[in-house]
């Protein structure tokens, strides 16, 4: 009968446990960026610099809007915002550093649960 429990138990904590990693927080669409890190990564001119501080400044504005908002509305709201910052960054940077950011944009975006808001409405 202790074992039947323990396993109960067990189970009961696994279910817990992957359920609420499957949730996305409202801290995962916090997505401010050291913007002197990126400008090394990316070998930003300081013209680019401070336009990539703007665009980032209004896409962390737009992603803490998506946070608030119910669930439903969510995933349009992320998707807007995110391809926004991808359209304002392509007029900033050059083929190259864009690329470069496209990248790892979507590996801060997977790492953070928000890629699926990318495909599914």
């Amino acid at each position: 009968m202790k074992r039947l429990m323990i396993v109960v138990a067990v189970v009961l904590g696994i279910n817990a446990t992957c359920f609420a990693g499957n949730r996305v927080k409202n801290d995962d669409f916090d997505m401010k960026v050291n913007v002197s890190l990126l400008g090394r990564y990316l070998n930003l001119t300081d013209d680019q610099a401070e336009k990539v501080a703007s665009i980032n400044e209004y896409f962390c504005d737009k992603m803490s809007r998506a946070a608030n908002t119910n669930e439903k509305k969510q995933p349009a709201r992320v998707r807007e915002a995110v391809y926004g910052d991808f359209k304002l960054m392509k007029g900033t940077l050059t083929p190259d550093q864009y690329k470069k950011y496209v990248q790892l944009m979507n590996v801060t975006l997977r790492n953070r649960g928000l890629d699926s808001y990318m495909i599914y409405e």
